[in-house]
């Protein structure tokens, strides 16, 4: 077996592997969607779009907790990644909408036609 999948515990490294490769792809996923359709939309979506960006930090609020009583052991890096991933996304979806909004004033379109 390669060195880097050698571990002390069968299958860690394995499960390892897997939640960063996921990770990676969901990140990827995330920073390429939904804040890109905040701001090409933003004049006609932003505060539909905002409201579910808050309703799912709520819910990862709820996760995140779970996971930090299921495992006290990993307690702290669970908060702590959590409240980073909820921070950054924020970030992105705010800056999206700013962006967005100002692409709007300033006459660019969005992807979106309405009838």
């Amino acid at each position: 077996m390669a060195p880097i999948l050698e571990g002390g515990a069968r299958g860690s490294n394995g499960i390892a592997f897997l939640v960063a490769g996921g990770l990676v792809y969901e990140i990827i996923a995330f920073s390429c969607s939904s804040p890109q359709t905040t701001e090409l939309n933003a004049d006609k979506r932003a505060p539909t779009l905002m409201k579910w960006v808050h309703l799912g930090q709520a819910l990862a609020a709820v996760t995140i907790t779970i996971a930090a009583i299921v495992d006290p052991v990993h307690r702290t890096a669970i908060v702590v990644g959590g409240l980073f991933a909820m921070a950054s996304s924020e970030a992105f979806y705010l800056h999206a909408r700013a962006a967005g909004l100002q692409g709007a004033a300033d006459g660019l379109p969005g992807t979106e036609t309405y009838r």
